[in-house]
């Protein structure tokens, strides 16, 4: 069965290339869906939008030099806690749906940051708050105040050893092609 017949109300198109985009993860702010696409990788926050709409965006975060890369192995470890979903995200790039939206994309980079506060994420009721105390991101605050003072004893004491299992991780995703973040070549 071709991916196009998944199409529906539920899985509407990807605006990179066409086929359907399915159920992949929640936004940790708001809880809305996350959905990716099977055939590009891009993955999509809310309503799918326009290729205009999805070029421009790829378009702002290559101008700043690194864009998360929702194809690396923290995305694919991390779900709904990969440090690349920010609050303001909408599209989850790869450089597949790079390539797609007619926007060159360099090889995938080492991106031990995210890798690292992903697997802090697994941790802590909150979303990236090892990486707000270091002013790098915005966090989504745990709903209770005692979680939010857990998560950042949590953060402070597992840091050390989580940067460790980053840093082993991160360098072989790199390797195999699969690092945390792209940019132009």
């Amino acid at each position: 069965m071709p991916l196009e017949a998944g199409i529906g109300p539920d899985n509407p198109p990807c605006p990179a290339c066409g086929e359907p985009l399915f159920a992949w993860a929640v936004m940790p702010a708001s809880r809305s869906p996350v959905r990716r696409c099977e055939a590009c990788g891009l993955g999509v926050a809310g309503e799918p939008g326009d290729p205009d709409d999805a070029r421009e965006d790829l378009r702002r975060l290559l101008a700043d030099g690194r864009v998360p890369n929702r194809a690396g192995l923290a995305a694919w470890l991390g779900g709904s806690g990969w440090a690349g979903i920010g609050p303001g995200s909408r599209y989850l790039h790869t450089p597949r749906s790079a390539a797609r939206l007619g926007l060159a994309a360099g090889r995938p980079r080492f991106a031990f940051a995210l890798m690292w506060q992903t697997l802090l994420n697994s941790l802590t009721f909150g979303h990236d708050v090892a990486l707000a105390g270091l002013g790098k991101a915005d966090a989504v605050p745990a709903r209770r105040s005692w979680q939010g003072r857990l998560d950042a004893v949590v953060s402070v004491l597992a840091a050390p050893v989580v940067a460790i299992f980053a840093g082993l991780l991160e360098t072989a995703a790199w390797i195999a092609g699969r690092g945390g973040a792209f940019g132009t070549s």
